[in-house]
């Protein structure tokens, strides 16, 4: 587990006090110790030099010469206790002031790491303005995200005007082109000719329509959730399979429920186009007579479906905008190719992931897996429910 700048910048300086302490007293020591040999080295010369035979038990002065270099040794040794004593308690106080400096100094880099997890798209004009502090290092750190944030706000806010405007001006006049088409058609002077070519019109049409909401789908999906609820992901499914044919006529097929209650959170109507568009890619792409298999239960939801052989290395690109099984981009019909774009939009804003294998009798799996609730949820009557994963 790694420590935090904190205990480390206070270890560091504890150990550096340790170092320069421990160097300091070694010093003091010897250079006591030589002070003392060269004094008690004089003196006792000074006394040979004045004739003085005596026995080193005979006291000189009141003390015994035999008796000098013991006591200078026991001095010595009691300093040098009494040094590292000292020395132990100094640093132990000057650890914890130098944690108290250190949690001082990092203060404000607090204040940008918790200003910074609260961001999201939906509170971008949040700043951090460290106010009344010298320019330093942290300031400008503080300024300079600051000027970051606004630019990503600018950002957001071009590509929200960018989405609403370009959604009016874009269906307005495909729906008016619809509408003249609709129109030839029941014209009852109207040529065969012209009606063929309306009907064909009408098909182009709708394929533009398909692809402008797909497109305007998955850049609304690939930005952060502005609302989430708690809510029952088997309910979500139940609600985006009553609007999907369950018999396509070109291509029918079996779909297979098995349906458990688990809660999950998130957005209700984003959950339901992911799981239209995972039902509408099980179908488009099945065989004749084939099945799909939709399963919700607490690891959360999985769609598969029978179909042509997938080559393993081609799942991973079926994610990808405008891909299609073996790069096809000729058959437009059945789709734009934005369809498990959307779906991995809509989890990773949701907080999810998700997952496509082949299958070896031919088809794919794909697997979701939602966040819980962060809270228990409560039913009508006010009775909690446990939070089941998704």
């Amino acid at each position: 587990m790694r420590l935090g700048l904190r205990m480390r910048l206070t270890l560091l300086y504890g150990v550096l006090f340790f170092v320069a302490g421990s160097t300091l007293v070694w010093f003091t020591y010897l250079l006591t110790a030589k002070a003392l040999d060269q004094q008690f080295t004089v003196a006792y010369s000074k006394i040979s030099e004045a004739g003085a035979d005596l026995p080193s038990e005979k006291p000189i002065g009141g003390v015994l010469i035999r008796d000098v270099g013991q006591r200078a040794t026991s001095v010595l040794d009691e300093m040098l206790r009494s040094s590292l004593l000292i020395m132990v308690l100094v640093g132990v106080a000057a650890t914890v002031v130098g944690y108290l400096i250190a949690d001082r100094a990092l203060r404000p880099l607090d204040r940008v790491t918790e200003t910074a997890q609260r961001l999201s798209e939906g509170n971008l004009h949040e700043r951090i303005a460290l106010r009344g502090r010298p320019r330093d290092e942290i300031k400008r750190l503080a300024d300079t995200f600051d000027a970051m944030l606004d630019r990503l706000h600018r950002v957001f806010e071009a590509q929200r005007r960018f989405i609403a405007n370009a959604s009016h001006e874009l269906r307005t006049p495909l729906a008016i082109n619809r509408t003249v088409l609709e129109v030839s058609l029941e014209e009852p002077e109207a040529s065969p000719d012209l009606k063929a070519l309306a009907r064909a019109l009408l098909g182009t049409n709708a394929r533009h329509e398909r692809l402008i909401e797909g497109l305007l789908l998955l850049a609304q999906s690939e930005q952060e959730l502005t609302s989430r609820r708690p809510l029952e992901l088997d309910q979500v499914v139940r609600a985006a399979l009553d609007q999907l044919d369950p018999v396509p006529r070109n291509r029918p097929v079996t779909i297979h429920r098995d349906l458990s209650p688990v809660t999950v959170d998130g957005d209700p109507l984003l959950l339901e186009r992911a799981v239209c568009n995972l039902v509408e890619n099980a179908i488009k792409y099945n065989v004749r007579d084939g099945q799909v298999w939709i399963s919700c239960d607490r690891g959360g939801l999985v769609v598969e479906n029978t179909g042509q052989p997938v080559p393993p290395y081609e799942v991973e690109d079926l994610f990808e905008p405008f891909r299609r099984l073996q790069g096809d981009r000729v058959r437009s019909a059945r789709g734009a190719g934005l369809g498990l774009s959307i779906v991995r939009a809509i989890v990773d804003a949701h907080g999810g992931t998700v997952t496509a294998t082949s299958r070896p009798e031919g088809g794919l799996r794909v697997a979701v897996a939602l966040p819980a609730p962060a809270s228990p949820v409560t039913d009508s009557g006010g009775t909690r429910i446990p939070a089941r994963a998704g």
